[in-house]
């Protein structure tokens, strides 16, 4: 298989949204990394994939874990020596419906340990290889709960703060980067997953659709903007 082929890497890629967008980029012709912190789930869930003759293989990282970003950070570097797509989708949703002041500080740690500070240590090690080719696409797996208006409610406040800051780092990140290299934040709605549970009125592979057509913008498309289904919306 030629080189040229783009490639894309999904962290959380062994389930959920995060399995239907691996599935999807390869669908769409690119080489996929599937990205997942339990190798055994993970491999599963690429194997599975590979099954269908898509183009996918598996790398072990754990978001929370700086020295397995890096690892796997220099085994993509070295299997393929670039990057054109980062779809950061893995998270954690720990909230019970409790005050942020009342709640154990654990849970607040926890959460941006994975939402915010895995998301900022993955793009930290991987922007690299897009500066190198000066391109690239990278989409933040964010909620609408991130939104400014949403702050003026009680409830959910640790998973709220993660989303918020996450939608701030998409923003200042943007500012930063040069070439054409952009990146964007995206809603994905209410998904029947482990996170959403069995009631949520989109599938996986609705929200991974409106989520997989900004991985293949042009030039001219969007930098630092926050979308629900493919339309922008405010932060």
């Amino acid at each position: 298989m030629s080189q040229d082929k783009q490639v894309g890497l999904v962290t959380g890629g062994n389930r959920g949204i995060g399995y239907e967008l691996v599935k999807q980029l390869a669908l769409k012709g690119f080489k996929v990394i599937l990205a997942s912190r339990d190798p055994e789930m993970g491999q599963e869930a690429a194997q599975r994939l590979m099954d269908t003759n898509l183009d996918v293989s598996f790398v072990e990282m754990d978001v929370v874990n700086q020295e397995s970003i890096r690892q796997a950070a220099i085994s993509i570097n070295k299997r393929f020596g670039r990057l054109d797509v980062l779809i950061n989708n893995a998270g954690v949703y720990l909230d019970k419906n409790q005050k942020l002041l009342a709640m154990d500080p654990g849970i607040l740690e926890k959460t941006m340990a994975t939402n915010f500070f895995g998301v900022y240590n993955v793009i930290r090690s991987f922007i690299r290889l897009m500066e190198k080719q000066g391109y690239g696409r990278i989409i933040n797996i964010s909620s609408e709960y991130g939104a400014m208006s949403e702050l003026t409610y009680p409830g959910v406040g640790a998973y709220k703060l993660s989303k918020f800051a996450l939608n701030g780092l998409t923003r200042l990140v943007a500012a930063e980067v040069n070439g054409d290299i952009k990146i964007n934040a995206v809603d994905p709605g209410w998904v029947s997953s482990d996170m959403g549970g069995p009631s949520a009125p989109i599938t996986p592979k609705q929200a991974a659709e409106s989520i997989v057509s900004l991985a293949t913008i042009g030039p001219e498309g969007p930098n630092g903007a926050f979308f629900r289904d493919g339309k922008r919306i405010d932060w």
